[in-house]
């Protein structure tokens, strides 16, 4: 099942000339991983991805999760990428797909908070088929509750990624321009395309 989901992922990469991972290994023992991506290809946006039985569902953010619950934030649907995906950083080549600069932004656990309800309970799945998802992120960078919930009418599977109005909500906050640094290895954009001999939009 997980190698079906993964085919439209495998479909768009040469897996000769990108670093990304192939994804051959995605056993997932009901994992509850987060991670967010700064890519800078085309253009700059964060990559939203939760693990759901075995890979990992991801959006496309344009500006960037928000701790502010009154920001609606868009988030494009892309295709589920591999469990190992979550630890890459480097550059895609150039003349590849999504081109440039990938970086390990915040990393975490979450919960499905949707699973918490009793009679009305969800699970992910359950939640994704319907278009909403609410989930408690655990990161480096960004906690508390969170929303996805999916736009109608449109011919890409478009999204609002909402910050939830708990104890982590900060109206003032604004991590995707005061904390811009990898999560993962402290590195900036500009060095791991320099480190990682790539970079090219």
């Amino acid at each position: 099942m997980t190698g079906d989901r993964l085919s439209s992922y495998r479909k768009k990469r040469n897996f000769k000339r990108t670093s990304e991972p192939r994804g051959s290994s995605g056993s997932s023992r009901g994992g509850r991983r987060f991670v967010i991506q700064k890519h800078d290809a085309s253009s700059l946006h964060y990559d939203f991805r939760l693990e759901v039985k075995g890979v990992l569902v991801s959006w496309a953010v344009p500006k960037g999760p928000s701790t502010n619950p009154a920001d609606k934030r868009l988030a494009i649907q892309t295709e589920d990428h591999p469990l190992d995906y979550a630890q890459f950083e480097g550059c895609i080549p150039a003349g590849e797909y999504g081109a440039g600069t990938v970086m390990v932004w915040d990393t975490g656990t979450y919960r499905n908070l949707r699973a918490e309800k009793g009679r009305d309970s969800k699970s992910m799945e359950a939640s994704l088929e319907d278009g909403l998802v609410e989930v408690w992120l655990q990161g480096e960078k960004l906690s508390g509750g969170y929303a996805l919930k999916r736009m109608q009418g449109s011919n890409k599977p478009q999204w609002l990624l909402i910050k939830m109005d708990d104890q982590a909500a900060d109206a003032r906050r604004n991590p995707v321009s005061t904390e811009p640094d990898s999560v993962k290895t402290g590195r900036s954009m500009a060095r791991i395309a320099a480190e990682e001999g790539g970079g090219d939009d």
